[in-house]
Order: C-alpha cells, then sequence, then structure tokens
C-alpha cells in the first residue's frame, strides 16, 4: 500500500539586490517575479527604481525548472516557479515561510521603523504577494499587483485586515492579455464590499512590468 509521508527540511534560497542594503536606506521594494522568470533578470527590469535611499530586492522562488524538452545543455533556458498545482497548499506554506524569513533577513540590515516597505508582485508573483500579505508576517505599507489579481481561493474576509492596513494598488497594461477591464473592474468591486479601497493604474502596454510606470509609483 502507498503511503504518502511528509518530512521538514531546509535549503538555500537566493535574492537579489539591487542598492544598499544597510540602516540608512529609507525606501525597500521587495519585488517577487513572474512564472519562468529568474530574480536577477527581474531585478534588471526593475532598474528604473533605483534612487539614493532605495533598495530594490528581488526573491527568487523555490522550483526552477528548464523550459525545453528533451536534452538540456549550457544554453538551455532556466525559469523559476512559485507553485505548481501538484502539492499546492504545501508549496503556498513554504513559499510564506521563505518569504518570511527573507523579510527578517532584510531588516536584520535596515531600520524597518525608518523605511517605508513597498511590496510587489508581477504576474504569477500577484498571487505569491496576496497570499504572503495575508498569511505571513510582512506588514507592508504599499502593495503592488502588477499583471495579474489576487487568487480567486483566497478568503477576503480574512485578508482584509491585511489588505486594508497598506495601500493597494493594481496595475495593468490595456493589452495585457490576463488582465482586462472586466477583471480589474470586478476585483475592484469585490475589495469594496469587503471595505477595501484599490488604486487602479492602465497603460498602453502588454504583460510585462514599465520603466515610466515604475519610475512613477515610486514618485508617489
Amino acid at each position: 500500500m502507498i503511503q504518502e509521508h511528509r518530512l521538514r527540511v531546509s535549503r538555500a534560497a537566493r535574492y537579489y539586490v539591487d542598492g544598499d542594503l544597510d540602516r540608512a536606506v529609507r525606501d525597500v521594494w521587495i519585488a517577487c517575479h513572474g512564472y519562468g522568470q529568474l530574480a536577477a533578470e527581474f531585478l534588471a527590469d526593475c532598474a528604473s527604481l533605483r534612487a539614493a535611499g532605495r533598495a530594490i530586492v528581488a526573491p527568487e522562488a523555490l522550483s526552477r525548472f528548464y523550459f525545453e524538452g528533451g536534452s538540456h545543455g549550457p544554453d538551455s533556458k532556466v525559469g523559476a516557479t512559485w507553485m505548481t498545482r501538484e502539492d499546492r497548499l504545501a508549496e503556498i506554506e513554504d513559499y510564506v515561510a521563505y518569504l518570511d524569513a527573507l523579510h527578517d533577513d532584510v531588516f536584520a540590515q535596515a531600520d524597518r521603523n525608518a523605511a517605508k516597505l513597498t511590496v510587489l508582485g508581477f504576474s504569477q508573483g500577484t498571487a505569491t504577494v496576496s497570499r504572503w500579505v495575508a498569511a505571513g508576517r510582512v506588514q507592508p505599507d504599499r502593495v503592488i499587483l502588477w499583471g495579474g489579481l489576487l487568487p480567486p481561493d483566497l478568503d477576503l474576509e480574512a485578508a482584509r485586515g491585511a489588505l486594508a492596513r497598506a495601500e493597494l494598488v493594481l496595475v495593468a497594461g490595456r493589452r495585457d492579455r490576463f488582465v482586462d477591464d472586466e477583471k480589474l473592474s470586478a476585483q475592484v468591486a469585490a475589495l469594496e464590499r469587503i471595505g477595501v479601497t484599490a488604486r487602479t493604474v492602465r497603460y498602453p502596454g502588454g504583460h510585462r512590468l514599465n520603466a515610466e510606470v515604475l519610475a512613477e509609483l515610486a514618485r508617489r
């Protein structure tokens, strides 16, 4: 008879930082990449955020994979994913714990009392960030969900307190194939029903970060 067993293990997780992560930093961004991306590449897409006194932190999802089928060589593209449908609840629990640990590591170096914290999720990272804010220890000043929405299985009533404590911004290009006007409006309405206000930002573009919009968000 086949039986499932579980074992807790420790493993190495990596993250990248653009800027000086120290006691003088006054603006910290934790940016979670989308499906199939790697943290260093995603951080490069956030280059328009660079400024004195700001640190941008990009954690990398724990599960990496090769894009191409068949044999894999030194030139094969590698991506990472926050979760799949397989053993999904355990994967969610794992990445919430991972991001809590990342948060603790970041603010062992920076002064949380002196720094504003923005948490940004792009694409698949929007679900990741949403679940982390709802279930983890992080208390961001602002949450930006870009190119994605709150996961449909998230209990909005249970998450209401965490979402209401932060400024919530929903960002999507007008040609984003995953987030159209109807979905965005439905999300805003669902949040309003639980007393959470979300600001929306639309721009001419598709499913990718936009340097000018990022820079404008940083200025606000």
